[in-house]
């Protein structure tokens, strides 16, 4: 049995421009998937997070949201990561 996510994604790709514009933000939500998972792995609220990153709850939460009106900068993201235990890579992979 297909799950709601799976019939919501059947019904909106129907749709026209749908999918391409979906396909235009597959990179982001990786990154935003990989974000959350690294959290959730080491067991944190955001709250927690934030404590450690010496910011507020909020803005870790603006940090994993997909609003394309934050761009977190690279110094905030290594911020996170080192809360996570983890660090930042940044490539550039030819397209």
């Amino acid at each position: 049995m297909p799950s709601n996510l799976q019939q919501f994604k059947k019904k909106a790709f129907a749709k026209p421009g749908v999918r391409a514009a979906y396909d235009e933000l597959a990179e982001e939500f990786a990154f935003l998937d990989e974000v959350l998972k690294a959290r959730t792995k080491t067991g944190l609220t955001q709250a927690e997070v934030a404590e450690r990153m010496g910011t507020t709850q909020s803005a870790v939460a603006r940090l994993e949201s997909a609003n394309a009106k934050h761009s977190p900068s690279l110094a905030t993201l290594q911020r996170y990561a080192l809360a996570l235990g983890h660090r930042v890579e940044v490539r550039l992979v030819k397209a």
